[in-house]
């Protein structure tokens, strides 16, 4: 199918996440939103704070948009909200924040440590089902606010969930993703059904080998991805995030090398349109093993470091996306953020996005490249 989602080159997103305004403090608290939404007030602030950062988004110029995810609460690891979304809703978790399960026989501390006790762990102790997740629904409250595309976020993916798991019913990460893998197929083609055309899995489990150091498991990660994606018919992202807990890239420091260590591996994922990709944080150091790119996949590249509150300049963008054109022909390109937004301020994030717009637009002449008017 095709998988264009805007006719412009070189167009502009974000990964998914944005600050919330001040004044949205709602929290689900792991309720069903069909049940919170009975609260009028909840409602009216719910649907308030979609259109404030849609605006925001649209005030910008991005391309295409997001829900800012905005049914995150506000949890643990700033971003936490991208588990615990699914732990709650999806039966066969336990609802108790645990000590995380990286800290079971740690003989010391380090950064990875400490965020990930921040973030917890949860014990699995029965078989996980389909539960309310209503990423079609929520979809639909945002579809209201915009005409232009918007990308939605199937967060955090199997193999992500079972990272942080106890096992007391599935024997391991492998069973458990496999276990989860129809429920997020099923989440996924009813958004579509509703009239997504652009999904994001956000399942940072690509890098689960790195830590287990067993090469066999690239494998049936590529494959539980596939399950997922089988049968979805909307152009998909998958998010390889180098971490995001409370702005900290929790990943470079263990593995420098960056996206080369593991990113060959899922090449060849069926179901997958493009790789997106975190690169401004890491001053775009190994951008060219992008020349690697498969020919049938594409690269959502973040040019816009979120980990920080400077605001980049539009030529700071833009000598960034020439360095990403080197390697990878434009219409091959997606531009966007480094990860969510949501740990930032929101009058940052707003500067910040203006910077992409205004430094994909520098590009697009250089290329020769027709601006399109947005309405």
């Amino acid at each position: 199918m095709d998988t264009k989602i805007v006719d412009t080159i070189l167009p502009t997103t974000m990964v998914g996440s944005y600050p919330r305004p001040h004044w949205y403090m709602r929290q689900l608290l792991g309720r069903d939103i069909r049940v919170a939404f009975k609260e009028v007030r909840f409602e009216e602030e719910y649907n308030d704070a979609i259109g404030a950062i849609i605006r925001d988004q649209e005030d910008a110029g991005l391309d295409i948009l997001t829900d800012g995810n905005m049914w995150y609460d506000d949890y643990v690891g700033v971003i936490g909200s991208f588990c615990w979304y699914l732990y709650e809703r999806i039966p066969g978790f336990q609802p108790a924040k645990e000590p995380h399960p990286l800290e079971a026989g740690a003989t010391g501390r380090n950064k990875m440590i400490e965020l990930m006790a921040d973030w917890g762990g949860v014990i699995n102790s029965g078989p996980v089902s389909r539960g309310p997740i209503r990423w079609a629904d929520l979809y639909k409250i945002s579809a209201r606010y915009t005409r232009r595309p918007l990308k939605v976020s199937i967060g955090a993916g199997p193999i992500n969930l079972a990272w942080h798991v106890y096992f007391k019913h599935y024997k391991d990460a492998r069973e458990l993703s496999f276990a989860l893998a129809p429920i997020f197929n099923a989440e996924m083609k009813e958004v579509v059904e509703a009239g997504a055309k652009y999904l994001q899995i956000e399942d940072l489990g690509a890098w689960l080998p790195l830590f287990t150091g067993n090469k066999d498991d690239y494998k049936w990660i590529r494959e539980v991805i596939e399950q997922c994606c089988d049968g979805v018919k909307a152009k998909i992202g998958w998010h390889f995030c180098f971490g995001n807990a409370w702005g900290n890239d929790i990943l470079s420091s263990s593995f420098p090398e960056g996206y080369q260590t593991a990113l060959p591996y899922f090449f060849e994922t069926k179901g997958i349109d493009e790789f997106v990709l975190d690169y401004a944080n890491r001053g775009m150091a190994g951008i060219e093993f992008l020349k690697n790119l498969p020919k049938d996949k594409g690269v959502q590249v973040g040019v816009l470091d979120i980990r920080t509150m400077m605001i980049e300049s539009p030529d700071t963008i833009a000598d960034r996306i020439r360095r990403v054109l080197e390697h990878v022909p434009a219409e091959k390109v997606t531009l966007s953020t480094d990860c969510g937004m949501k740990p930032l301020s929101r009058m940052v994030a707003r500067m910040k996005l203006k910077s992409l717009v205004e430094g994909a637009k520098i590009v697009r002449k250089e290329l020769g490249v027709k601006q399109a008017t947005r309405g």
